[in-house]
């Protein structure tokens, strides 16, 4: 019989082996819908010709279609070709692929940069807000959903159930407009916007990070309005739950001490349901809102991928896809793992 290591390593291998398929399926969707999409490239550059040349009407999408303009068709076959429009769709495919797993993204329209490189500018910013957010989120919601299980009915309950939903009712990005406008332009206590004042870059680091973290008050409580409620009543309900188990209740009347019996015996099983929200903090880390980013102009990831979507970018659109898909595949792997720690009853068979 397998030890539990053994059993975890084959169980993770398997895991790994069945992302591939899953990778090659999304992926492959993907890029034949935006082979379909019109206003690609192609078109952005007929319509700009038909504006500077006057008259022209442009039909057709993607790499194909008909334009009624005065434009060489070879100097189009060269577009396609360089776009890689004229090649069959399982080709066109096969190379993005190959290329992808060079990590090579290709380049995008809009910036002329390789998509990692404009990638790589934005994932800091990210990765600071989510890690915030994720500490914020963990380390307010888990306490507060034991106390409020604690004192449940009482007054100290009924006023934080009121904040927190009346926090989970407004969307983020709706409160992040009405803070901006009050915090920001009225009443200027708050910059308007931003990662960082301009000319922050040459301040000493304290002040820098002084700069920054003044800038984050307004974008984190958008963030963290709707967390709060889902994941304060998930850790309340479910400690709710175990501290009227019968294993609980047999505990307390062997002789075991109330205090041990809920923080060390019925708070432990209330941690599953919260180990399998920590993989989606992958996924934080690096799309964050892309709605809240617009508010308060963050250049984070989240708004790289909604402007390269509205500008038909297809090149960042397909990169910003293959690393969430990843991080989406990983982190419900480590969700598993992380159920499995919590709770020794998992087999991985």
């Amino acid at each position: 019989m397998k030890s539990r290591a053994e059993a975890l390593r084959d169980y993770v291998v398997r895991r790994l082996l069945l992302m591939v398929p899953t990778f090659i399926g999304i992926t492959f969707a993907t890029f034949v819908l935006v082979q379909f999409v019109p206003g690609g490239q192609i078109d952005q550059m007929r319509m700009a010709l038909a504006g500077a040349g006057g008259g022209g009407e442009v039909r057709g999408g993607g790499g194909g279609g008909r334009v009624q303009l005065d434009i060489p068709e070879e100097q189009l076959q060269r577009l396609r070709t360089y776009y890689g429009f004229d090649k069959p769709l399982p080709v066109a495919y096969g190379g993005w692929l190959a290329d992808t797993l060079r990590l090579d993204l290709g380049t995008s329209f809009r910036y002329n940069e390789p998509v990692l490189t404009v990638i790589a500018e934005r994932l800091p910013v990210s990765i600071y807000y989510g890690v915030i957010t994720a500490l914020f989120t963990y380390g307010i919601c888990i306490p507060l959903g034991i106390l409020k299980a604690i004192r449940h009915r009482t007054r100290v309950d009924t006023w934080t159930s009121v904040l927190i939903f009346v926090g989970y009712a407004v969307p983020g990005f709706a409160l992040g407009a009405v803070l901006s406008n009050l915090l920001a332009v009225r009443w200027e206590i708050f910059p308007l916007g931003g990662f960082m004042s301009a000319g922050a870059a040459e301040l000493p680091w304290h002040q820098r990070w002084l700069d920054i973290v003044w800038h984050s008050v307004l974008p984190l409580v958008a963030y963290l309005s709707g967390a709060f409620a889902v994941t304060t009543m998930l850790m309340k309900n479910s400690l709710l739950e175990n501290m009227s188990a019968d294993y609980v209740k047999t505990a307390l009347a062997k002789g075991l001490g109330w205090r041990r019996a809920v923080f060390v015996h019925a708070l432990r099983n209330s941690l599953i349901p919260m180990a399998t929200t920590v993989g989606g903090l992958l996924g934080i880390f690096l799309t964050g809102s892309f709605l809240i980013e617009r508010v308060f102009a963050i250049p984070g990831i989240g708004l790289l991928a909604f402007e390269a979507i509205q500008t038909r970018d297809f090149p960042v659109v397909l990169g910003f896809l293959v690393i969430s898909s990843v991080l989406l595949m990983l982190g419900n792997l480590v969700s598993d793992l992380a159920v499995a720690v919590v709770d020794p009853r998992v087999r991985f068979e």
